[in-house]
This record gives structure tokens, C-alpha cells and sequence, in this order.
């Protein structure tokens, strides 16, 4: 790897930066410095025979700043702080029979690994796993880890893109993370951020102001500058660090609408053929550009439009982009399961602009559906569960769908066991950008009916404090068996009966403003999402796959295969 600290074979670490605004670079040890010499292209080197594995060390910049290594593999001592260097052979792995598994066998679960046990470590996830392997998971995916500023966050303020935040472990306790999952069965994804850089420990802008692009402007920021080849190199190398030094099964990449690049190869298109084709590469993309999916390309993207589908014929929202589906939920709802997207070209009432690309040539597993996600929740002003606001038996038939449906399922941490503790939004700044997130947070929700007064936004949790981050920490003593057997029981009929068919794009038709039929081949769904009986004339006479009632009965979900229907 071009960047960051290399152990030799020989002895000692070679330090390199990159570093073109800068006139002079130093390496600090242990409070003594000596200068990297300056190469071509605005880089700077020095071979360090003293240095090893476990050396802290930071770059002082012409003199005066001392900055982290941007390549970083370890913050021991937050954002700020010294780097150390890490040999990235150092672990003992015992995983070498692991061959991963195949796309369409991904059942996968998000988690904080802050709040998804009480300790909050990589650890502790470990001792998870058990339970998620024996209620049909088969992978997790880990918020974000680049480190950030502070002990709480939600990830994606991160701003030292291959340092695993110190909050929950060293790279090794990672590592054993990685390891036992494997061990159990389980994919491991991590979600990464290629859009911005958090607003606090970033010091690349000081010596380094060609990572952005001034004439770009992100909701974070200055994009990142995609047109440089050493920023490109920088993000390629990070993914590739991820799947190879961590043995990483796939990588999510977050708000990829958001990235810049006018190059003739789009960075995204650079980074899937730099990956081996066994890895799962997973976007989300506001803009549902269909163009980055299928067979060849990035194996699926995050299917917001089926949520809102989804959440809206649950609770009946119509607030904010909910708006977008609330006159017809359950005709966007099938027209996901069948084609991928809800919008693909027309106009969204939301934005009155025209949304997403033509999607419905693409097979179901390009798209990952969820009734909740961190993004979901956690956006909400009290962060409050999809169990905190709609009926449980709407719940448990939408479950139904999503669970069977051949779209890869995607659950939220404790989704499984019932859970209806918020998922708050939580950081750990402090001084003038605490205050700034503090307000901003609040004021955000200004335009909702619901917290047009300032008095009620004021009851808005305060991201900062430490009980908000507390209330997001999921209590396991509070777990609802008869929740956890609704999910093993779907996602045992899932692995047996659905994973093995070769499900192409569905064909959809609506029975009543909420009924609908959605045919894949040899498998089949009628399901009534509404509260009134409708008539439901030609359901297949054999006995479904699964049932919990009539077809056409209020609230009724019935699968069946080898129906005889055709898409």
C-alpha cells in the first residue's frame, strides 16, 4: 500500500505522506523529530530503523501542526492523537477454509457495535453471534468504523478512513470479530463513507487541499475530489484494506448519490473492478441510478422505496418523503417487490423532480429491503421503532413479505426480538461544533407539522448527552420469544425454500387499492395489506408455504410455490 506506515522485511517502517501543499514534513517520535525527504508529486518519505509495530508517531507540518497519518491504522488515543503502527500480518488467522457465501444467501443484519451490546466492544459482539446464526442470519453489517472524534457516534463523521475507532477495541479484537463470525457461518459487510469527511479531526485540507473540490459542494462540505489520481488511489487501497487485511466478505458504501466524479471512469465503476468478484459490494444511492447493479457491477443497492412502501402501510405517515407513496402505498410496494424501484423516471411529489432509472430488468437480489435501518429510525426526531408506531399484527404480515420476498432482507439490530428501545442520533463533539450539532438537530425538524413549535422540538433528545446514547444501547433482558420465533420461523423457510430459486424481475397486478399478486417464477405472494376483505378469485388451491389466513382476509400474507404462475 502506497500510503500510510509499512513495516519492512528488514527492519524498521517506512513513513510516506502525501503532502503537496506542504513545504516540510517531519516525523515525531516520542517527542523527537527527523524530516521525511520530499519526493515527486508532493510526497514525502523516510525509512525509520528504530520504528515497529506498536510505535506512535505523528507528522508535523512545516513546522507547526502536528497532524495523525491519514492512513492510519490505529488511534489509540482518539482523532487527535498519535497514530500507531500496525503489522497488518500480525494476526493469527484461522479462517482459511472460508470461501465466503453466495449473494443470494444474505440475510443481514446491522448493528452499532457501540450500542449493540452494553459493553459496546468488538468483543462483546462476539458473543452474539450464537443467537443470530440460530435465528437464520448470515451476515452483519457494521456501521461505521473509521475513527471519529469522541467515543459516541453513529460512524459517519469519520475522518481517518482505516483506523478501526479505538471506542470498541483494538484492530486485533476486530479481527477476532471477523474470525468467529466465519467460524459461525456469517458474512461480515462493513458500511463505509466515501462522501465526506467528519467535521473534526480532518487535517488533509492543511497540506493536503487537492483531496477537494471547492467548486462541489456536499451537505457535509467540499466533495472529495475524485478527478485526482491519488485521492482515487487512496479510496480504491481503502477497500481493498478492508476485504484483504480484515478478511471482509463485502463492503456497503454509504450516500454514493453524494460523490462527485466527471472522470471518464466513475470512481465507483474503478473500485467494483478492483474487487475480486467473491466480494459483496452493496451501495446506497438516493438517486436509484440502476446503472451501478447487476451482473458484473455492484451486487445490490438499498431499497429506500420499499421501505417507505412498507412504513407507510404500516402507520399511515405522510410527512416528508413519505409523501411520495402515500397515495397508493401498496402499488409502490409491488411494484418494488417485482421491479426494484417504485420511482424509476417519474416525477416524485416530494422533490417534483424526476426519480431513479429504469429498474425492472434487474433481478429481485439487486435489491436489499428493509422495514427498518439505522437511517430510519435513527432520523426520526424521538428515533422511535417501527413497534412504537404501528400495530404488531401489520407488523408481523409486512415481516412476512419482506422475509420471503426474494430480495435480499436487511434487519436492525434487536428487530428480531421485538425490540422498541430508540435508536437516537448521538455524537461526542464538544465546544462551539457540539453546540452547532445541538441546534442544528433541532432545528432540522422545523418543517414537520409535528414540531413546528419550538417548545416541542426542545424535547427533541440532546444528541451530545450520554443518556442519549444510553437509550440506544439494546437491552437483550428485554427480548420477546414470541418476536424471535416469528423471524426464525420465516427466515427457516427462506433458507429452505426461496434462497434456491433462481428468482429473475417479478410481474406484479394489484387486486384492490391494497391488495396485490406478485409472481417470480415458481413462487408466488397474494397479500391484503388493508383492513377491509377483498375478493381474491383465482388463489392456487394448494397449500401455501406459509399463511396466516385466507387470501384476501384483512391483513392476510400467502405465499406458495410452484404455483404455475409466470412473471
Amino acid at each position: 500500500m502506497p500510503f500510510g506506515a509499512e513495516i519492512l522485511a528488514d527492519g524498521g517502517v517506512r513513513f510516506r505522506l502525501w503532502a503537496p501543499a506542504a513545504r516540510k514534513v517531519e516525523l515525531v517520535v516520542a517527542s523527537k523529530s527527523r524530516p521525511l525527504n520530499p519526493l515527486d508529486g508532493g510526497w514525502f518519505e523516510l525509512v525509520e530503523r528504530d520504528a515497529a509495530a506498536g510505535t506512535l508517531y505523528q507528522y508535523r507540518i512545516d513546522g507547526r501542526q502536528l497532524v495523525p497519518d491519514p492512513a492510519s491504522r490505529f488511534q489509540p488515543r482518539d482523532v487527535d492523537g498519535p497514530s500507531e503502527v500496525i503489522d497488518p500480518s500480525r494476526y493469527p488467522w484461522k479462517d482459511a477454509g472460508w470461501r465466503g457465501r453466495p449473494w443470494q444467501e444474505a440475510v443481514i443484519y446491522e448493528l452499532h457495535v457501540g450500542t449493540f451490546t452494553p459493553e459496546g466492544t468488538y468483543a462483546a459482539a462476539r458473543g452474539k453471534l450464537s443467537h443470530l446464526k440460530e435465528h437464520g442470519i448470515t451476515a452483519i453489517e457494521l456501521m461505521p468504523l473509521a475513527d471519529f472524534a469522541g467515543k459516541r457516534n453513529w460512524g459517519y463523521d469519520g475522518v481517518l478512513p482505516y483506523a478501526p475507532d479505538s471506542a470498541y477495541g483494538r484492530p486485533e479484537e476486530l479481527e477476532a470479530l471477523v474470525e468467529a463470525a466465519h467460524q459461525a457461518g456469517l458474512m461480515v459487510f462493513l458500511d463505509v463513507v466515501y462522501n465526506h469527511f467528519g467535521p473534526k479531526g480532518n487535517y488533509l485540507g492543511l497540506y493536503a487541499p487537492q483531496f477537494f473540490d471547492q467548486r462541489h459542494q456536499t451537505p457535509w462540505g467540499a466533495a472529495i475530489n475524485f478527478g485526482n489520481q491519488v485521492v482515487r488511489q487512496y479510496f480504491i487501497h481503502n477497500v481493498l484494506y478492508w476485504l484483504e487485511e480484515y478478511h471482509l466478505d463485502g463492503l456497503r458504501f454509504d450516500a454514493v448519490h453524494a460523490i462527485v466524479d466527471h472522470s471518464p471512469r466513475h470512481i465507483l465503476d474503478e473500485i467494483r473492478d478492483s474487487v475480486p468478484a467473491r466480494k459483496h459490494l452493496v451501495l446506497e444511492n438516493d438517486a436509484n441510478q440502476a446503472r451501478f447493479v447487476g451482473p458484473g457491477k455492484y451486487n445490490a443497492q438499498w431499497n429506500d422505496d420499499s421501505h417507505h412502501g412498507y412504513h407507510v402501510l404500516a402507520t399511515g405517515e405522510s410527512d416528508g418523503y413519505y409523501i411520495s407513496y402515500v397515495d397508493a402505498p401498496a402499488r409502490h410496494l409491488a411494484r418494488c417487490l417485482a421491479e426494484g424501484f417504485a420511482y424509476q423516471g417519474e416525477v416524485s411529489p416530494f422533490t417534483k423532480e424526476p426519480r431513479g432509472e429504469k429498474s425492472s430488468h434487474l433481478p429481485a437480489s439487486c435489491f436489499v429491503d428493509f422495514l427498518q435501518n439505522h437511517d430510519q429510525v435513527g432520523n426520526r426526531a424521538m428515533g422511535e421503532r417501527l413497534l412504537v408506531l404501528a400495530d404488531e399484527r401489520k407488523i408481523k404480515a409486512l415481516t412476512a413479505i419482506q422475509l420471503l420476498a426474494p430480495s435480499p432482507p436487511l434487519i436492525f439490530m434487536g428487530e428480531e426480538w421485538g425490540c422498541r428501545q430508540p435508536f437516537l442520533f448521538f455524537c461526542d463533539f464538544d465546544g462551539e461544533l457540539g453546540e452547532a450539532v445541538r441546534k442544528g438537530r433541532r432545528e432540522e425538524f422545523a418543517r414537520f407539522a409535528a414540531f413546528r413549535d419550538p417548545a416541542v422540538r426542545e424535547r427533541i433528545p440532546d444528541p451530545l448527552a450520554p443518556n442519549t446514547f444510553q437509550a440506544s444501547v439494546l437491552d437483550w433482558s428485554k427480548a420477546d420469544h414470541v418476536w424471535m420465533a416469528h423471524y426464525k420461523r420465516l427466515l427457516s423457510l427462506r433458507q429452505a425454500h426461496v434462497v434456491p430459486l433462481d428468482c429473475g424481475p417479478g410481474r406484479y397486478r394489484m387486486l384492490g387499492d391494497r391488495a396485490f399478486e406478485v409472481a417470480w417464477g415458481k413462487l408466488l405472494l397474494i397479500a391484503n395489506c388493508g383492513g377491509e376483505e377483498i375478493a381474491v378469485k383465482d388463489a392456487p388451491k394448494e397449500k401455501p408455504l406459509w399463511t396466516n389466513g385466507p387470501p384476501g382476509a384483512p391483513w392476510s400474507v400467502n405465499w406458495w410455490l410452484n404455483s404455475g404462475r409466470r412473471p
